[in-house]
């Protein structure tokens, strides 16, 4: 579903600067030198509203999180919620908007302790398999931007992008471990944070899939 053109968005960005990373070639160099002290870097790919980004920096302080969304105009809503209170604020959470395409430009080897994919979408039609986070071009991206022994957490409602997903891990190589075909009545839901979409959905009762994959 195409994102609906949010009024002034250009501007609402602009008014979010002080979260937003812009300058790819300075996080080329030092992704750490856009947050406030060193942390284990966390990245979530497709932040969707940001729910998942604003909890996550507040129950982690001691991780830095890069909240990664496509689409400006989904971005705007997430950064507004980062920013409604100064005094909460968190100074380990920054935006960036592009495409996954580009984590070998912009993010250096072996920098990203952990990569999020929640609720990615599933491009239902098979010529467009190349197109899911969870194919094995992707995966050789993070493979290279995440540390050895880098974790790869990944939720999502639709059982067939999840079949897909597990065989392309194991095409990989990968291990895999916590998993789960429904995650909210499950011990594996302790400290987890919704998404708005999760949220949704499961109070449809649509369950929850989830996997946390190892990248050795």
């Amino acid at each position: 579903m195409r994102a609906r053109k949010k009024k002034h968005g250009a501007e609402r960005i602009a008014a979010c600067a002080e979260l937003l990373i812009e300058d790819t070639a300075k996080l080329k160099e030092d992704p750490n030198q856009f947050f406030a002290e060193k942390r284990p870097l966390h990245l979530e790919i497709g932040c969707g509203k940001g729910n998942f980004a604003c909890g996550k920096a507040a129950q982690h302080p001691e991780v830095n999180l890069i909240a990664m969304e496509v689409v400006a105009d989904v971005m705007v809503t997430a950064l507004e919620k980062a920013m409604l209170s100064k005094e909460e604020r968190p100074d380990n959470l920054r935006f960036l908007i592009g495409n996954a395409e580009n984590l070998t430009e912009w993010f250096p080897e072996h920098s990203i302790d952990c990569i999020y994919l929640n609720f990615s979408d599933p491009w239902h039609k098979a010529r467009h398999a190349k197109r899911r986070l969870t194919y094995r071009d992707f995966l050789a991206r993070y493979r290279k931007v995440l540390k050895v022994g880098g974790k790869l957490h990944f939720k999502t409602d639709n059982v067939n992008l999840f079949d897909f997903s597990l065989e392309e891990f194991e095409a990989m190589g990968l291990r895999m471990t916590d998993m789960t075909h429904d995650l909210h009545n499950s011990p594996l839901n302790e400290g987890n944070i919704m998404t708005e979409y999760e949220k949704n959905f499961s109070e449809k009762g649509f369950p929850i899939h989830a996997v946390t994959v190892h990248f050795d």
